[in-house]
């Protein structure tokens, strides 16, 4: 094979995968006459240990392999307002999310292992601390 016929063939292979990228990175269209905006999924690894429920919403509590997460809902979602939920493995600083949001906070994941937990949250006006949890 000659070399220009070799460099034609890598260029076609090359210009082949960037096509292929930019097809997959555009991904498929879908259009839509109303727009449907839904609330990012909020997800936490594991299972669910604890609903700590408070009058403007809760805070759910999961764990897996020594890792715990927890994540503020709005008991009414839609609008936006302040939310916080924070959580600490006893001899640690806490992890936290603060923020202006339309339906959750968090999610937030320290390790544990086999340590104590406190959680937190708050929305609106209203809000839940556990104390020591999880010992």
């Amino acid at each position: 094979m000659s070399g220009s016929r070799i460099r034609r063939r890598s260029a076609l292979g090359v210009a082949v995968l960037a096509s292929a990228v930019l097809l997959v990175l555009a991904g498929p269209g879908v259009a839509s006459a109303k727009p449907v905006k839904k609330p990012a999924k909020a997800s936490c690894a594991g299972h669910k240990v604890r609903t700590l429920p408070f009058s403007t919403g809760r805070v759910e509590v999961f764990k897996s392999r020594g890792y715990l997460c927890a994540i503020a809902f709005d008991k009414r979602p839609g609008t936006r307002k302040t939310m916080s939920v924070s959580i600490q493995a006893r001899g640690s600083r806490p992890a936290r999310d603060k923020g202006s949001y339309t339906h959750h906070a968090g999610p937030v994941t320290v390790h544990a292992g086999h340590r104590c937990v406190r959680v937190t949250g708050k929305i609106g006006r209203g809000g839940v601390s556990s104390g020591w949890i999880l010992c």
